[in-house]
């Protein structure tokens, strides 16, 4: 699946960007804290390069990553936590199934129907996602809203959906794993850095999940 990235044309060896990769990834670590890293190391790379390395790689990591994920169980827990992009909070939609495995996220401005719909059809979209016969989710009425108007499409007719906050434990403790790093690095400053990002952070969550 790595090998898969190309690294053609770039200044440095791809198990160099692979290294920045890994640890900024997976642990709360800083551009400029890793920056330092790399000189102790004996390389110079400015902290600029590196984000443009997390940025790039990020996104590309966990769409090289989606062919290799194993079928997922048809009960899912969605949930949508806040993140903080220049000061602002929005949302990101994210979804396991019974066992922890991640299914699909969506970062979204709104919280609303629309942003429900819009997510609920990207985790269909995946090949390795079963369809589902129960979802639980949180008490928002966007929820409910958005299955009404897929039923109305054919789509997840024999689902049911449960809104009962303790039955979301293993995603809510899951989150844990992007909420910490964004929070340390003092969170986004722009919708697409957060985007790019946090597909880099989903990625090595599933990585680390096997």
């Amino acid at each position: 699946m790595v090998k898969s990235l190309s690294f053609k044309w770039r200044q440095y060896e791809p198990h160099i960007i692979l290294w920045c990769l890994r640890w900024y990834l997976q642990i709360a670590l800083t551009y400029k804290q890793l920056q330092r890293m790399l000189a102790e190391r004996g390389l110079t790379i400015v902290h600029t390069t590196i984000m443009y390395w997390i940025h790039h790689f990020g996104p590309k990591l966990n769409q090289k990553l989606r062919p290799h994920l194993k079928k997922t169980l048809s009960s899912w827990h969605c949930d949508e936590p806040y993140s903080k992009i220049r000061g602002q909070w929005k949302y990101l939609y994210r979804a396991l199934d019974s066992n922890g495995h991640t299914l699909d996220f969506l970062l979204s401005v709104k919280r609303d129907k629309k942003a429900a719909l819009r997510f609920f059809k990207k985790v269909l979209g995946n090949g390795y996602v079963s369809q589902p016969h129960v979802i639980s989710v949180d008490k928002h009425a966007s929820y409910p809203a958005a299955l009404t108007l897929l039923k109305a499409e054919n789509q997840l007719k024999q689902t049911q959906l449960r809104q009962v906050r303790y039955l979301n434990n293993v995603i809510e403790a899951d989150h844990r794993f992007v909420k910490r790093k964004a929070r340390f690095k003092q969170w986004f400053q722009s919708f697409n850095t957060a985007r790019y990002t946090i597909a880099g952070y989903e990625a090595m969550n599933m990585i680390l999940k096997g």
